[in-house]
């Protein structure tokens, strides 16, 4: 990688929040609270599922301790740079880590989109095929599910990044962001940029609009059940359930859209500094609020583990 001049370069500037020291102090002193509130909201979620024999057994927990791991990765696979680059702005990073972090960031947002979309199948055969139900999805399927998941999430941006890591830069090499994306690498790429744009834009609608769509069709059906006579259950349960389910597809995929599926995504406004902020640091701390902590069955769970802890 060469500036036109032809000095070679080997890193980037990472330009972060702008603003004043007071302000860097006050968003340092923020993200730093809620990445340890995250980190500790989602290892609550995996002990208690580790812990209960109740929760351990039944697929939609062990895919949400699952979910819950995927989110401590997510998180910690940006808001720690961001807060290294809180305190020392203009923050550098070299240009193999700077795409570590790209395929790092990238693969678990696409591994997120998948378990969103092996969450969506869960609540579709428990509620539309209550009787198939425990044979479909067994431990040992529900286990696989979630193999599988992290496997494509993994393997789904592998061609991109190596295809936009081969591109010449001519400088500079700023990046007006708060973390590696495409979006910016791109824009700091020598032309002709051949097909990298183009794949990249292709592997991303892909993988987030395919998800979506499978969510949205599995969610409708099983709404369409639920207001069926014939059903058979619990209603205010089931919809209590799925509710929170759409609140956190809903908040991930609206911010994830914002950014990439639109026609200036991925740019660098204080805007999409700003949505980028929600999805990588806020959904990650409110998920297990919404997900979790609000469902009666682990608040039950967690008050079991506390009386246990209260009678040694």
């Amino acid at each position: 990688m060469e500036l036109a001049n032809g000095t070679e370069v080997q890193e980037f500037l990472l330009m972060s929040f702008g603003g004043g020291q007071q302000k860097r102090t006050l968003l340092l002193l923020f993200f730093t609270v809620l990445y340890v509130l995250t980190l500790a909201e989602n290892f609550t979620i995996i002990a208690l599922v580790f812990l209960d024999t109740h929760l351990s057994r039944q697929p939609m927990y062990i895919l949400l301790s699952n979910f819950s791991w995927l989110e401590i990765c997510y998180v910690s696979a940006t808001v720690p740079r961001m807060l290294y680059d809180m305190t020392f702005p203009h923050g550098i990073i070299s240009f193999s880590d700077c795409f570590l972090q790209f395929y790092i960031f990238f693969s678990l947002g696409s591994t997120e989109c998948f378990f969103l979309s092996a969450m969506a199948l869960d609540r579709y055969l428990a509620i539309c095929h209550p009787l198939q139900y425990p044979q479909i999805m067994s431990q040992d399927f529900c286990y696989s599910l979630m193999v599988v998941c992290w496997i494509l999430g993994f393997l789904w941006h592998v061609f991109p990044v190596i295809l936009i890591s081969k591109l010449s830069f001519c400088g500079p090499n700023i990046i007006d962001h708060l973390l590696c994306d495409p979006g910016p690498i791109l824009s700091l790429a020598c032309p002709p940029l051949g097909i990298a744009p183009k794949v990249c834009e292709v592997f991303m609608n892909v993988v987030v609009l395919g998800n979506a769509s499978f969510v949205v069709m599995s969610y409708s059906v099983v709404i369409l059940t639920l207001l069926k006579a014939s059903f058979q259950g619990s209603r205010k349960k089931a919809f209590s359930t799925i509710s929170f389910h759409l609140v956190v597809v809903t908040l991930f995929y609206g911010s994830v859209a914002a950014v990439y599926l639109t026609p200036a995504g991925g740019g660098q406004s204080e805007l999409t500094k700003a949505v980028t902020v929600f999805y990588t640091a806020i959904t990650p701390f409110l998920n297990p609020l919404i997900y979790s902590l609000r469902n009666d069955q682990v608040k039950e769970a967690l008050r079991r583990l506390l009386r246990r802890k209260m009678s040694l």
